[in-house]
């Protein structure tokens, strides 16, 4: 019996995720020259605070020095029933890994972010879809006390089926499963 029990406690182990921040993978061989341009956020895991609802499209730029920004807007709801289509704007730090920068918010942004915050891409084809991760805060056990993650398409409509499979995958591996939430696109900041 005590030899089952044992079996059964490796074998539980072996099922177990990691979900320590520094063991999540990023994207190899990262691009960012292929990953500049338009995407749409489709699905997000939010972090803690006041963040972007929904409506929210990202323009990745890569300037002549290389240096690479990102400007995005996004329906918010501020002061409790103020609604408003949020422009956001942040630059990136590279660091020794092309697929993880130091990302630091500017203008509004700043007052709605926290600031400085870890910006890696997890997943991307650059033709349809990308995952990003952000861990905010971590905890002592080396797991992610606060975190953000948005799936982003480059069409509007959403993925593409084959694309879902990947997609959640990626989901799986960074310990967010079921905590992803749908992103609307309804118009809403497109006049402004």
């Amino acid at each position: 019996m005590l030899r089952y029990v044992v079996a059964l406690c490796l074998l539980a182990l072996s099922w177990a995720q990691d979900c320590q921040v520094a063991n999540i993978q990023v994207m190899q061989n990262f691009d960012k020259t292929r990953y500049a341009g338009v995407w749409y956020a489709i699905a997000k895991k939010d972090p803690e605070g006041l963040f972007l609802l929904d409506n929210i499209v990202a323009q990745y730029t890569i300037a002549e020095d290389g240096k690479m920004t990102a400007s995005a807007k996004g329906r918010v709801i501020i002061l409790n029933n103020w609604e408003m289509c949020a422009d956001m704007l942040a630059t990136f730090e590279e660091t020794p890994d092309p697929a993880k920068f130091r990302m630091k918010y500017w203008g509004a942004a700043a007052y709605l972010q926290t600031g400085n915050d870890d910006h890696w891409v997890i997943d991307t084809d650059y033709d349809n879809y990308a995952i990003h991760y952000s861990c905010r805060l971590v905890d002592s056990d080396g797991t992610c006390l606060d975190s953000y993650s948005m799936i982003f398409s480059r069409h509007p409509t959403g993925l593409r089926p084959e694309d879902q499979r990947n997609v959640h995958q990626k989901k799986m591996d960074l310990c967010l499963l079921g905590k992803y939430r749908r992103v609307a696109h309804t118009g809403f900041c497109d006049s402004s």
